[in-house]
């Protein structure tokens, strides 16, 4: 097998043009692909063999050269090397771009690189990339100032120009006055007419003056504003340069703003940007904290900012964007070689209009095809409008290289994280009631396919066949030989069958093929539980394990054997089931005796064994038997039962159904080696088999006793009902009380007659007895089948009046029969939608915990997780049972203070039971709550393995086997909300909907009010209803304090030290504009680092309980801060803010128990703790102190830590986000894990950009990169 290069971390980085030439094989020149004659590549084409190889093995492309022996020979007439045809998956080629194009990801990916480099915004550096404006890139200003001297200077002498100019006419004009005064004209007339040209000359001197001001300022402007990175329309650009070309230059196009990011000194910028963080108003703050780390990781990776704008293009290697030829004539081929064909094509045109220096506008505009041409190509949907379709007939979209990564059908989720296998099969199941539990039953044919190379390999040992076709021939043929060798080989191994979906790990389980005729796979009916398969048409795949490794873990971990209980609560899942358990049932029932009839006496189980062999004893007959030396009534059925009990169990002498033949596995699968417990296991099934066979049971509808009392029930309902009627008519009852009194009415009645069925019925009725062993079906399904349906439910899921009456023996008529169909129909489309969402919550269960894996023996922790008996009883559990398998971190001491367990004590069940008896208000159990392991979790945190009930070893990934926990029984959970039937009240999410709501933090839908400090609660006018809002006050008891945190340099304090502050005053301002205000009146107390906020003895403060909520505490009840007011679902948030971490996790723990429980299914708390630790594992930086962290970054608890280990100086401080669970896997450290779950572009433009490390510490980046995972028996310490 190949094996893969040993490295710790992949690291992806932004590629300069230099290293993707490196990576190059040549350039490709031309737009073609393959020659429609020769179907042979063209030469510098997209397929060329000169620069991507060959596409035959070891012959170049003019057939110079054949054959190995010339390996490595480059050939001298076509210029390709003689090498291995699968360098065409690798080899890449390169397209010279004729103007620099800037690359889509980073131009439109959210924030833009490219404008946080510049600090400009998308809509600008589109208008300048896409050719629609220029933007200012040089100003040179010498010429500038030396401009504006000529502006002064100039407009000095026009003033004087004009002054003087107009001075003259003034002149000239009292000149003419005089002389006509001299001529004895008007005197009068001759002054006034002088006087008034006076006026207008200057009236027309003081317009000129201010014209030529007007034209020097706005000169003065359009100088001035000529900055560096201004964005300028066509038209004002022309105007400017012919104005002021000399001063300025600026450009268009990707390469403008190429040539600007080729300029930046990204380390003055950021010493400039670290100065004005700490002066600048809290809203900018954030953005300019977001570029400062940009460019600080650009400087730290060596990564230049102009490697953003692509100037050569890598080509991908052709066996990756295949072309196929169809039968027709006609070629498939990937849409990457259209997108790529497009780009070469305007490339090579661009090409040539600068050599034929063609007209700029032209140009421009074939610039700006090969930038939408690239950007295509890159990510064909990052611009609307603008995507590319297929030229053929539907307008299809193309896939670009960003599509074929992302979504289920991506390189990532479909190709990297699971790959299609041979030696595989499938076919359909049938029962194997003959088998053994680690057996299945394969069918030769497939077994003959699966086992075929071993075959073949044996066949030419014996020298039966000389080489392999001839091999495959003589299998083909059928010979009795390849069936002996096949029975030889299959002996000893196991095969791997997996039925879809895998909701939890018993879904594949490893089994000893028996091979059989037919075609269908054999299974044994006790592991149909773990697969939940039933043999209605289901059908399993067939893997076999190859390597020695993949052998030993199927014979060791898989194996069907030693997997009897389930890993999410430890309890057995090889359980009896249907015609077993009433197999069991049968055999140990007792007929009842008649009158005056003694039972006989035996003396010893053999003698009673005989007589019933012999045809003189029923298996049912009561008989008297000596018992260790005790005489007790049983029956030959019984004896014959406990035969096969384990030893050391007894004689049980009692009716089993389907809970006490549990309780009786479960035991034995304690008690016993597994070997054993097997055994036991197949030989009850064997048994039931046998005598269920024997017992010729059936049953039909005449098997259904009659009803009698039915009508009379129904007649007392309808007349009750009448009744109610009348007295809504009378105006007796509002319209709500009546519809609730007739809805408890026809429950009643259903009730009565549900009562009366079940004595209608004898004790050995066939029906009876499959309902009351647990073999199947309920009374709830036999009464609606011989009694009533009863009420059913509306669309809306509100309860019809209306009840069914009939029953199904008796058939509905069509309105009941109409009415019916709704709850039938909402049943059907609930289980179809909450399949998708179940597997969608598994998948980001699985995402955020697939890296916690044990990893030591024992961290230390001394706080440990307290479990309160109280809230335990609650869950209907005891809280001995639930502390089983965990280590205790404190003593267990009764209500005298006699300690009965010491700490660091693992919990057995007898252990547990004793606790229970002691019933101590709280016990304190270590938990992967407070596991302080750096990169993992402790043994002793996590305590027993519940699927092996025993201590768990290191390198088990508890994280997956929680998370499918918690996922496999999601299906079964309901989809509904819960309708409260109030006229006002809002809908409590519950079931599935709610476990989402929980895990991803939200907002719950109906928030319930939670006390924001501890007091006394006074409840004004207590006795309105709850269709009213009301008004709630809480008295502090004690003076309430709350500190809050602050960084001098970053914050804004808005108060004094001692300053005394009113509620919702504003305390201070966060460096990411958050405000904090003051939740009560009191005073505050300031130092270096914290605002102390003192209460007021005895202060009030209100709080609204609005309309439609039911009140939990009464009038002077005494309250903590955080607790629970009224009805509803708490706000995780707000619950962290007020009790912290601890509290939050717990009420998680709690909730997600109840919705599970309150579905009939079990779950254990460590899977839930595993989850909610994840939520709180990213922390934000408040100061990162010496540490190589940036304040205001998030960063993984371990991340954390390890920072804060390496620095000698001053520690980072942070605080713990509560985040959901998809928000906290795309958080992950490792890229290629967050890459595979969502927002894939996203992920990788940060990790590129960053220069990213991926440590290849998790699951996920071991299966794409095709290592064994780090867990499990690939754990390495």
């Amino acid at each position: 097998m190949q094996k893969t290069i040993e490295f710790d971390s992949i690291r992806l980085k932004l590629a300069s043009p230099e290293v993707v030439h490196k990576w190059s094989h040549g350039e490709v020149l031309s737009p073609e692909t393959i020659n429609y004659r020769t179907q042979k590549p063209e030469r510098d084409g997209l397929f060329c063999e000169r620069i991507f190889g060959p596409s035959k093995d070891w012959e170049c492309y003019c057939g110079k050269y054949k054959k190995i022996r010339y390996k490595g020979i480059i050939c001298d007439k076509c210029g390709v090397e003689v090498t291995r045809s699968i360098v065409r998956r690798e080899r890449m080629g390169h397209i010279d771009l004729a103007t620099p194009v800037s690359h889509i990801w980073f131009l439109r990916g959210i924030p833009s690189k490219i404008g946080l480099v510049l600090d400009l915004s998308v809509q600008d550096l589109e208008k300048v990339i896409y050719f629609a404006n220029f933007i200012v890139t040089d100003v040179d200003e010498a010429a500038r100032q030396e401009t504006l001297q000529q502006v002064a200077d100039e407009l000095k002498s026009k003033r004087k120009q004009i002054e003087a100019e107009f001075d003259h006419k003034i002149s000239e004009t009292q000149g003419k006055k005089s002389a006509q005064l001299q001529a004895g004209k008007d005197a009068e007339k001759v002054k006034t007419a002088a006087a008034e040209l006076v006026m207008q000359l200057n009236a027309q001197k003081l317009e000129k003056l201010s014209h030529l001001d007007a034209a020097a300022d706005t000169a003065k402007k359009e100088l001035r504003s000529l900055q560096v990175q201004a964005i300028i329309s066509e038209n004002v650009y022309q105007d400017l340069s012919l104005k002021y070309g000399h001063v300025f230059e600026a450009r268009i196009g990707a390469d403008a703003i190429r040539y600007l990011l080729t300029r930046t000194d990204l380390k003055q910028m950021t010493r400039d940007l670290d100065k004005e963080i700490l002066t600048c108003i809290p809203s900018k703050k954030k953005k300019l904290i977001r570029r400062s780390r940009l460019l600080k990781t650009l400087i730290t990776n060596k990564i230049k900012p102009e490697w953003m704008i692509l100037t050569v293009l890598p080509v991908i290697p052709p066996d990756l964007r295949p072309m196929v030829q169809l039968d027709g004539g006609r070629f498939a081929t990937s849409d990457l070689n259209d997108l790529y064909r497009r780009v070469i094509n305007r490339n090579n045109r661009l090409k040539r209009l600068k050599e034929l220096k063609a007209p700029e506008v032209i140009q421009r505009n074939e610039k700006r095809m090969l930038q939408e041409a690239v950007d295509a190509l890159i990510d064909n949907n990052a611009r609307h409008g603008k995507t590319v379709t297929a030229s053929t007939g539907q307008k299809r979209m193309l896939k670009s290289i960003a599509d074929l990564l992302k979504g289920k059908q991506g390189r990532f989720r479909q190709n990297l994280l699971g790959k299609r296998v041979d030696y595989s099969g499938r076919s359909v199941i049938v029962a194997g009631p003959h088998l053994k539990l680690d057996q299945c039953g394969l069918p030769k044919q497939m077994a003959l396919e699966l086992y075929r190379p071993f075959v073949i390999s044996k066949l030419i040992e014996r020298d039966l066949v000389h080489n392999v076709r001839s091999a495959n021939r003589y299998i083909d043929e059928g010979h009795i030989e390849v069936w002996d060798i096949l029975d030889e080989i299959t002996k000893g191994t196991r095969v791997l069958l997996n039925r879809a979906p895998t909701l939890h790990r018993l879904g594949i389980q490893a089994f000893h093929p028996i091979l059989i005729e037919g075609k269908a796979i054999q299974l044994h009916p006790l592991v149909c539980t773990a697969f939940n398969a039933d043999f209605d048409g289901d059908q399993m795949a067939v893997h076999l394990p190859l390597t020695d490794e993949a052998k030993r873990e199927a014979e060791e971990i898989m194996a069907a054997d030693r997997n009897l209980l389930k890993p999410a609560t430890g309890e057995p899942i090889t359980l009896p089931v249907l015609d077993i358990v009433w197999g069991v049932y049968y055999l140990t029932s007792l007929k009842p005796v008649k009158k005056n009839e003694r039972p006989k006496l035996y003396a010893n189980f053999d003698e009673a064994e005989l007589a019933y062999k012999l045809g003189y004893l029923p298996l049912q007959q009561p008989i008297l038997v000596n018992v260790n030396g005790k005489r007790e009534e049983t029956s030959v059925g019984r004896i014959i039962f406990s035969k096969i009990l384990p030893k050391g169990r007894g004689f049980i002498n009692k009716q089993l159904d389907k809970a006490a033949l549990k309780q009786i596995v479960a035991e034995s699968i304690m008690s016993q080696s597994k070997e054993e417990a097997v055994q036991f296991l197949d030989s009850i099934k064997d048994l039931a088999y046998q005598y269920i066979t024997r017992s010729g049971l059936s049953w039909g509808m005449d098997d259904i006793p009659t009803l009698d009392i039915k009508g009379t029930l129904i007649k007392e309902g309808e007349d009750t009902v009448n009744e109610i009627r009348e007295q809504y008519n009378n105006g007796w009852l509002t319209d709500h009380e009546r519809y609730i009194k007739v809805i408890e009415t026809w429950t009643d009645i259903k009730n009565r007659i549900t009562e009366e069925s079940k004595k209608q019925f004898d004790p050995l009725n066939s029906i009876a007895t499959i309902i009351q062993s647990g073999a199947r079906g309920s009374w709830a399904q036999m009464i609606q089948i011989m009694g009533m349906k009863g009420l059913v439910t509306s669309p809306a899921g509100d309860i019809i009046e209306l009840p069914v009456k009939a029953s199904f023996q008796e058939g509905l008529d069509v309105l009941e029969y109409f009415i019916s169909t709704h709850g039938a129909r909402k049943g059907l489309s609930d289980t179809a939608l909450r399949t998708a969402n179940a597997g969608y919550l598994t998948r980001r269960l699985i995402d955020v915990a697939q890296d916690l894996i044990i990893i030591d023996e024992d961290c230390k922790d001394a706080e440990g997780l307290s479990i309160n008996l109280a809230e335990t009883e609650d869950m209907n559990e005891t809280i001995g049972g639930r502390i089983i398998g965990r280590y205790l971190a404190a003593d267990v001491t009764d209500a005298k203070g006699k300690v009965i367990v010491k700490k660091n004590t693992l919990i057995t069940i007898e252990l547990g039971e004793k606790i229970t008896k002691a019933a101590p208000k709280n016990v304190v159990i270590r938990s992967v709550l407070t596991c302080t392991s750096v990169r993992g979790i402790c043994q002793k945190c996590y305590g027993f393995e519940l699927g092996h009930n025993q201590l768990t070893t290191k390198g088990t990934a508890v994280g997956i086997i929680g998370a499918q926990s918690i996922g496999e029984p999601g299906t079964q959970l309901t989809m509904r909300t819960f309708h409260t039937g109030g006229v006002a009240g809002g809908d409590i999410t519950q079931g599935l909907p709610r476990v989402e709501e929980l895990f991803e933090a939200r907002p719950p839908k109906k928030k319930s009010i939670i006390a924001p400090i501890a007091g006394q609660v006074i409840v004004e006018n207590e006795n309105l209803g709850t269709n009213k809002n009301r008004l709630l006050k809480i008295k502090s008891g004690e003076v309430s304090t709350a500190t809050y945190e602050y960084s001098a340099e970053h914050d804004k304090l808005s108060v004094k030290n001692g300053e005394a502050v009113q509620r919702n005053h504003l305390i201070l301002v966060k460096n990411d504009s958050e405000e904090i205000r003051a939740p009560y009146n009191g005073t505050a107390k300031v130092t270096k680092t914290s605002v102390q906020l003192t209460g007021e003895k005895n202060e009030m403060l209100e709080v609204i309980i609005p309309a439609g909520y039911n009140l939990w505490v009464k009038n002077g009840e005494l309250v903590t801060s955080g607790q629970q007011l009224t009805e509803g679902s708490i706000d995780l948030h707000e619950l962290y803010r007020l009790q912290g971490k601890l509290a939050v996790q717990r009420y998680i723990i709690r909730e997600i128990k109840y919705i599970y429980s309150s579905q009939g299914q079990k779950l254990n708390d460590k899977h839930i703790e595993l989850i909610a630790r994840q939520m709180f594992s990213r922390i934000y930086v408040k100061d990162a102190g010496d540490t190589e962290l940036l304040p205001g970054e998030i960063v993984t608890h371990t991340q954390f830590k390890e920072a804060n280990n390496a620095t000698e100086g001053a520690k980072a401080t942070g605080e713990y986000l509560l985040m959901g669970i998809t928000k906290a896997s795309l958080a992950s450290d490792s890229f290629l894990a967050s890459a595979s779950f969502q927002e894939t572009a996203r992920v990788l433009i940060d990790a590129a950009i960053t220069g990213k490390r991926d440590k290849l510490r998790g699951l996920k980046e071991n299966v794409i990169i095709g290592r064994l995972i780090p867990a499990g028996t690939g754990f390495k310490e």
